[in-house]
């Protein structure tokens, strides 16, 4: 049977370094994936995954349970994302590492249903754009956008991550999704759509 995850805490805050471990195993998936999302490439996503958990077992003692475990993780994460962002004024990626992230993580998420080597074509255009248009979202736009439209987080959530009222993450979003209609629109009307 699992331990649950505030028994686990206390553990870990008692020195417990086995608590804190499985904590991360918990939690690395998730945390490296948001990395992987708001940074662009596996390297990047490793390195925020580490820095995020080092930063988290310094500060234990300080998380108090006033939001769940995964939402203190998720701020953690997304505060050194956006530091890292706008330290590189990060908006170009290469293609090299837009194939790798396809390939890891985002095929699973458009899929081809056809044998059409055409339609293949257009979908693996069609997600490159996507996956560029996103990166090139400025730093605040994209965490948003990533929390709540990739990662699926509640408004709610995401608000309590970025210490943001709710009314700003809608904002946020709303602005998010018209940068990336107007990126995508030009492609829909070279390309006629599908």
């Amino acid at each position: 049977m699992k331990e649950k995850e505030s028994q686990l805490i206390e553990r870990a805050k008692n020195g417990d370094t086995k608590a804190f471990e499985e904590l991360m195993k918990r939690h690395q998936a998730k945390i490296y994936n948001l990395g992987l999302r708001l940074l662009g490439n596996s390297q990047d996503a490793a390195d925020l995954l580490q820095e995020t958990f080092i930063k988290a077992y310094e500060s234990l003692q300080s998380f108090e349970g006033k939001s769940s475990f995964s939402t203190w993780l998720y701020r953690i994460a997304t505060n050194f994302a956006l530091m890292k962002l706008r330290k590189e004024k990060k908006n170009k990626v290469s293609l090299e590492e837009l194939k790798e992230i396809s390939d890891t993580k985002y095929k699973s998420r458009i899929s081809d249903w056809s044998e059409n080597p055409y339609a293949h074509l257009k979908n693996e255009e069609l997600r490159e754009l996507l996956e560029n248009a996103i990166n090139s979202l400025p730093p605040k736009y994209k965490s948003v956008f990533i929390l709540h439209d990739v990662e699926g987080l509640p408004l709610a959530k995401v608000s309590e991550i970025l210490s943001l009222s709710i009314p700003a993450v809608k904002s946020r979003v709303h602005r998010s999704r018209l940068y990336l209609r107007e990126k995508l629109e030009k492609y829909f009307q070279n390309k006629g759509g599908f």
